[in-house]
């Protein structure tokens, strides 16, 4: 479980039912957060200093889109800075052409970078730093064409772990969650099938969310969830345990999607009807979680929940 995390933003759930609420100030980060932006979504958030830092997907108004830092006193109020990252690119390792839907992790001594990476196609980029002021990447993890990747936050079995979702150059109409390792965090392999969708809310492709949250029971990884309606895509989150020593293998998921795009600031937007969860703050003695996500591909959000309550919507494979 995680460690305390006293100034972990927080509101109480509407009504004692209730297993994931939306936050009254949503959506936290306006679509015009920097004097450049068009919108800023599908964000990665972590603790930092005794306050939160964080990697934000900003697309600015030529519609690029670039990965920007930014910094919060309480996770809630944002600075994002107006420059992208401007990485450290080893010899031999294209930059970027373009980057979006991060995730950030504390993995040994640094926090580790993830995103959607444009390398021939989409695929996933990998980098660190310690500061978000300075930003290495490394080689990209995976070849074209793939999407959200998501480490986990320790090695197990002695490897680090990457999920992931193979797609292909469009906004792929299928998709299902799998695993790689690595010795080295360069080399990846021993591949693994995590779990496709299997109810309705989920029939046309899921993904990887936050980076996996360790429990006394398993991983709990929250996901989202697609599918295809007379009017387009619709997309959800839920969550599902994955086993500790081995999690490709799946225990138990959440029949019923946690959240789907009811508020107008999810319905309505460059992409309507998305929530798309990037990033998940956990308190271990309190089991609170607060879950930031994406809406409609143009605000960032944030929701509340706990371990228990996610704990209870999920029943065995």
């Amino acid at each position: 479980m995680s460690p305390a995390l006293p100034n972990l933003p927080w509101e109480e759930a509407p009504d004692a039912d209730a297993t994931v609420w939306r936050s009254r100030r949503n959506p936290i980060i306006p679509r015009d957060a920097t004097p450049t932006s068009n919108s800023v979504f599908n964000s990665a958030v972590v603790p930092f200093d005794g306050r939160f830092a964080g990697v934000f997907r900003c697309d600015d108004r030529r519609r690029e889109m670039r990965l920007h830092a930014g910094f919060s006193e309480d996770g809630v109020d944002w600075r994002i800075d107006q420059e992208p990252i401007s990485w450290n690119v080893p010899p031999g390792v294209e930059p970027p052409e373009y980057g979006y839907d991060p995730r950030v992790v504390w993995l040994e001594d640094r926090f580790y970078v993830t995103w959607c990476n444009g390398w021939h196609g989409p695929t996933i980029g990998l980098g660190h730093t310690r500061d978000f002021a300075e930003f290495t990447m490394v080689e990209n993890a995976l070849l074209p064409y793939n999407r959200n990747g998501v480490l986990f936050p320790r090695p197990v079995g002695g490897r680090y772990l990457l999920l992931s979702r193979p797609s292909d150059t469009g906004h792929t109409p299928f998709g299902e969650i799998f695993l790689s390792q690595s010795d080295d965090l360069v080399h990846w392999g021993r591949h693994r099938w995590v779990m496709r969708g299997e109810q309705p809310w989920e029939s046309t492709k899921i993904g990887a969310g936050p980076v996996p949250i360790e429990t006394d029971e398993g991983w709990l990884l929250f996901h989202h969830g697609v599918l295809t309606s007379c009017n387009g895509f619709v997309y959800h989150w839920g969550a599902a345990l994955l086993d500790l020593d081995e999690p490709w293998r799946v225990r138990s998921r959440t029949p019923q999607y946690l959240m789907s795009p009811q508020a107008l600031y999810e319905q309505v937007g460059d992409v309507p009807n998305v929530v798309f969860p990037c990033a998940a703050l956990t308190c271990g003695p309190t089991g609170r979680i607060a879950v930031y996500y994406g809406g409609a591909d143009t605000v960032t959000c944030l929701a509340f929940t706990t371990v228990d309550r996610v704990a209870g919507a999920l029943r065995p494979i």
